[in-house]
């Protein structure tokens, strides 16, 4: 009872900041709304339908805490291709079908959220997807230019208006027509405010969103031009078209072309860019939510897809999350779900109070607005930071682009999924390998009981076609907790999983946890891209990995430093001084790697590759060592955790020993040797009492230098450190016990 008093209090308190976001953002939503409806050859009033609806529905079934919803970018081609397809020429009752379309997308989100595929936009590239959202963006950009320079009877193919582009501006200027001249004006002032917009600093003028900004200057110049009797020289072609009774006028679906293949078709686009779009925003607000809560993804699919059928049976667009909207959202203080009904509830006083000032706006100002959403999808710098990801991410990038353009959105995505898959197969040199283990279990989940953190193994690849199940893992775990994923077994990571796992740290980092990536050094990339593929490099073709530093070998850079340490990343055969270890002693030792050791090899702490077994059971096991050389022979002993390899080294010939005065070591450690008086001796009770207080570590000594390791994985850079200090420490007390001897 206290907390939901607490959660009450919380609310009300919250409320006028809620309603202030709510406001601000309604202010960019009405003339998006409008925007996007008209770009979509729908009425203007449907884009602010869905708006409201979606604000209503969404604030109080929605699983999301602080998203916006309404009409969105990304379906603007698709709606539009979906009208003009069903419509077969008449507009008006495509319009009608697509309604129907519509609703029956909403019932399809509806189910995919009941069986939990809120994961869905996880199966596509992101060079893929950014390729669809730049093809978007010239969608809106190639109809809508035309628009803004006044010339609203343009149509033909994405690639063709585009074309017509310098035509359409040479006309401007070649043929004077006034109505035209001014709509051109208007459409490239409104442009202006949109380009400078940010470039403001006066706090008051920053209060006022730009596209608010574009609708008070151009409603307020006809009522301008009226005030001094002089005639608005644009007519109802060039104004939007606001019924005069909204609620008598609404309009409703078209059911009959419901079993017809195109009709099918749609429904399908509409489900498949409203479901991704819905999803990649939910994850980009969830990174600005500075409560970092993780929305309920399925919860909030449901709430779209019941808000989109509802908005289509009353004549609105579909229901979607809106990035753009979103971080206003987030930016003017908003803290639930009540600034998204507020946004709605203003919208219906702006609706039912202003309809006379919304039939004033110009159509070039809302294509303006437009134009630079478009460009803002589309903008030249996605390809530059493609490009600086790896040479791959591009041939994605534009071969999704050019399909999506030339063909439609579904088969462009569809084309960005299939050369992806092609140039994985062409960069492993086998399809078969992503084949044969697609189905594979690849991804183990535990939590180490001695440090406490949890341990995440992944092995053969990881890629957008099977990130689902690293996700599943890495969901289980809490957002405060310290997690370790190792790649060591995996041979091959691509773009997506890589840019994925940094949204994963960025949520971890801000509630206290951590993700640290580790495994990762031996494998090739082409680029220094964080995101960028990494894909396991042969032995038989080591290339100098210190081309290729991981965040991990940085860090151990770094960490060299700290401690006066030399670090050498590449591999290093010379592995004779292990093989007297009984650790070591059946196990084959090609190389060790990230080195970090003293001038005088005093200290020496590498990551170092094995293998065990033989046939058919051998195995590769990566782990990380700390090799100590002495200037005095101590005698040889093993010291574990006891339990964990006595019988290992009972089969070598040693037998536990017992310390005297101290039965708790005794109890908690297996200390063996066949020199047990000499051993005893070396372990004084500084030394015990140095171990009882620290991690367990498996010791050994092979008489003239010491070899310390943790587990049979490699360490986190932390565990590194920790393993740097306890080495120094235990040589130092061993030194000074054989002083005294």
């Amino acid at each position: 009872m206290p907390k939901k008093n607490d959660n009450k209090k919380n609310f009300i308190a919250a409320l006028p900041k809620n309603i202030f976001s709510g406001f601000v953002v309604s202010l960019i939503a009405l003339p998006l709304g409008l925007g996007l409806a008209l770009a979509s050859e729908a009425p203007p009033i449907s884009g602010v339908i869905a708006a409201i609806i979606g604000g209503v529905v969404a604030s109080i079934l929605g699983g999301a805490n602080v998203t916006i919803t309404g009409p969105g970018n990304g379906l603007v081609i698709v709606l539009l291709g979906a009208i003009t397809t069903l419509g077969e020429g008449d507009m008006y009752q495509g319009y009608l079908y697509t309604l129907a379309a519509i609703v029956v997308s909403g019932i399809l989100m509806i189910l995919l959220g009941f069986i939990k595929m809120g994961r869905m936009s996880d199966f596509f590239p992101a060079s893929a997807i950014e390729g669809m959202l730049a093809a978007i963006g010239l969608g809106i950009l190639a109809k809508q230019f035309h628009i803004m320079i006044g010339h609203n009877s343009e149509s033909g193919s994405i690639l063709g208006l585009l074309a017509q582009i310098p035509t359409g501006i040479f006309n401007l200027f070649q043929n004077f027509d006034l109505p035209t001249t001014v709509a051109a004006i208007i459409g490239l002032v409104s442009l202006l405010i949109m380009i400078f917009y940010s470039k403001i600093r006066n706090e008051y003028f920053q209060l006022v969103p730009a596209p608010m900004w574009i609708l008070i200057l151009t409603v307020g110049l006809s009522y301008l031009l009226g005030a001094l009797n002089i005639p608005y020289p644009l007519d109802e072609s060039f104004l939007i078209n606001i019924p005069d009774n909204v609620v008598s006028n609404l309009a409703f679906p078209d059911f009959s072309k419901v079993s017809q293949g195109n009709f099918i078709q749609a429904v399908i686009a509409i489900t498949l860019i409203a479901s991704i779009e819905s999803l990649l925003s939910i994850k980009a607000v969830d990174k600005l939510d500075p409560q970092s809560r993780r929305s309920n993804v399925n919860k909030d699919l449901k709430a779209l897809g019941l808000a989109t059928t509802i908005s289509g049976f009353l004549g609105g667009l579909n229901v979607v999350t809106v990035i753009a909207r979103s971080s206003v959202n987030v930016n003017n203080g908003a803290t639930n779900r009540s600034s998204n009904f507020f946004h709605a509830l203003f919208l219906v006083v702006f609706i039912l109070l202003f309809q006379e000032q919304l039939r004033k706006i110009p159509l070039a100002a809302l294509a303006a607005i437009l134009v630079y959403t478009g460009y803002k999808l589309a903008t030249p710098k996605t390809i530059t930071k493609i490009a600086k990801i790896g040479r791959e991410q591009i041939i994605i990038f534009f071969v999704t682009l050019m399909t999506t353009l030339i063909t439609n959105l579904i088969t462009g995505i569809s084309a960005g999924i299939l050369v992806t898959f092609i140039i994985h197969a062409v960069i492993n040199k086998d399809v078969g390998f992503f084949l044969s283990n697609f189905l594979k279990p690849n991804v183990l989940l535990y939590k180490e009981k001695d440090v406490g953190n949890f341990y995440v193994s992944v092995k053969y690849f990881c890629t957008f076609i099977n990130f689902y199940k690293l996700k599943g893992k890495l969901d289980m775990v809490p957002e405060n907790e310290d997690v370790i994923l190792d790649f060591s077994l995996c041979n091959f990571v691509d773009h997506t999983v890589m840019e994925g796992l940094d949204n994963y740290s960025e949520t971890f980092a801000k509630k206290g946890g951590n993700i640290e990536i580790i495994g990762l050094d031996r494998h090739e990339t082409d680029s220094h891209h964080p995101f960028a593929i990494r894909k396991i490099l042969p032995f038989e073709k080591f290339k100098p990995i210190e081309r290729y530093f991981t965040k991990r070998q940085t860090l151990l850079k770094a960490t060299a430093d700290d401690f006066n340490l030399t670090y050498a990343a590449q591999r290093n055969t010379d592995t004779g001084f292990l093989c007297d270890f009984v650790f070591f002693r059946t196990r084959q030792i090609p190389y060790i790697y990230n080195t970090l050791s003293k001038e005088n090899k005093r200290y020496m702490l590498f990551d170092v590759e094995f293998t065990e077994g033989e046939f058919i059971a051998r195995e590769v096991v990566k782990t990380t060592a700390m090799h100590i050389n002495l200037d005095f022979d101590i005698p040889v002993f093993t010291l574990d955790k006891e339990g964990l390899l006595d019988f290992k080294y009972g089969l070598a010939g040693f037998k536990d020993i017992e310390i005297a005065n101290h039965p708790d070591f005794n109890k908690r450690f297996f200390l063996s040797g066949s020199n047990a008086e000499g051993i005893t001796s070396v372990f004084s009770d500084e030394l015990i009492l140095f171990l009882e207080s620290h991690p367990y570590y498996h010791i050994e000594s092979n008489g003239s230098s010491l070899l310390i390791l943790k587990k049979e994985r490699l360490m986190s850079v932390q565990e590194v450190k920790a393993l740097l200090y306890f080495g120094k420490q235990f040589y130092k007390l061993v030194q000074i016990q054989e002083i005294h001897v």
